[in-house]
C-alpha cells in the first residue's frame, strides 16, 4: 500500500511535538488535529494555522483515527511516501513508532532527478512543475491533508522518471548539490565558493550544526 504522510508540529525543536497529522491511502484519507502537550507558540500558528484552542480537546496521536490506520498498515508491503519524510518519521519516533516498510522521500528524489530546479519546497514545485492542474480540491499550504495531497501529485509526476524501487533507492542516496539557495551566496557554484571563498565553506561545515546533509556532502566534495 501506498501511503502519502504529512505532520505539522508546534516548532522545529527537538522538543517539539506532533500537531496534526493525515495519511492520504488508495481510496481513503485521514486527518487529525491531536494535542501531545506542549503549547504552538505565535510563530508556528502563523505558519500552520494551528491556535492552541484548536487542540483543547483533541485527542493524543495515538488515540487518533489517523495514527490508528498508519498502526494497521504498518507492514513491509506499505511504502510511506513524504516529503522530507525523515523529519515525519522522526517525530513519530519520538512516540515509538517505527515504520516497518519502504520510505520515498520526494524531497531528495526531486533534488536527483530534477536537479534544475531553483528551490525543493513541496509549495515552489507545486508551481514549478504546475501539479495545481492536476488538483481536485482546495489546497491549503501547511496543512497536513493538504500538503499529503501535492505529495501524492509529485510522486505522480516523478513516476514518468522513475519507478517506486528507484524512488525508494534515491531517497537514501545523497545529492551533489551545484548551488547554494541561500545567503550571500545565493546562485552562486558551490565549486567556485570552494576557490573563491574556502574559508566561508569551512566555517559552515565547523558552526552549522543543523546543515542540510546534502549540502554539507557537496561541500565537502568541492573542498
Amino acid at each position: 500500500m501506498l501511503m502519502f504522510l504529512d505532520v505539522e508540529t508546534t516548532g522545529l525543536e527537538s522538543s517539539d511535538k506532533i500537531c496534526s497529522i493525515a495519511i492520504v491511502a488508495e481510496d481513503a484519507k485521514y486527518y487529525d488535529l491531536v494535542n501531545e502537550g506542549k503549547k504552538i507558540p505565535p510563530m508556528a500558528s502563523s505558519i500552520n494555522h494551528i491556535t492552541n484552542e484548536m487542540l483543547k480537546g483533541k485527542p493524543s496521536l495515538k488515540d487518533s483515527e489517523t495514527f490508528k490506520f498508519l498502526q494497521q498498515n504498518n507492514t513491509q508491503d506499505s511504502v510511506m511516501v513524504g516529503h522530507n519524510i525523515k523529519f515525519d518519521l522522526q517525530k513519530l519516533k519520538e512516540i515509538g513508532f517505527i515504520f516497518k516498510g519502504r520510505v520515498i522521500d520526494t524531497l531528495r528524489v526531486t533534488k536527483h532527478l530534477i536537479p534544475e530546479c531553483e528551490f525543493f519546497s513541496l509549495q515552489f514545485l507545486r508551481y514549478e512543475l504546475r501539479l495545481y492542474k492536476n488538483e481536485e480540491e482546495s489546497i491549503i499550504p501547511h496543512h497536513a491533508l493538504s500538503d499529503s495531497l501535492v505529495v501524492k501529485l509529485l510522486f505522480t509526476y516523478l513516476q514518468d522518471m522513475a519507478s517506486v524501487d528507484e524512488m525508494c533507492e534515491l531517497s537514501f542516496k545523497k545529492v551533489l548539490m551545484t548551488k547554494f539557495s541561500f545567503g550571500k551566496y545565493a546562485g552562486n557554484y558551490i565549486e567556485e565558493i570552494a576557490m573563491n571563498d574556502r574559508r566561508y565553506l569551512e566555517w559552515m561545515l565547523n558552526n552549522v550544526i543543523d546543515l542540510d546533509e546534502d549540502l554539507r556532502y557537496s561541500i565537502e566534495y568541492y573542498l
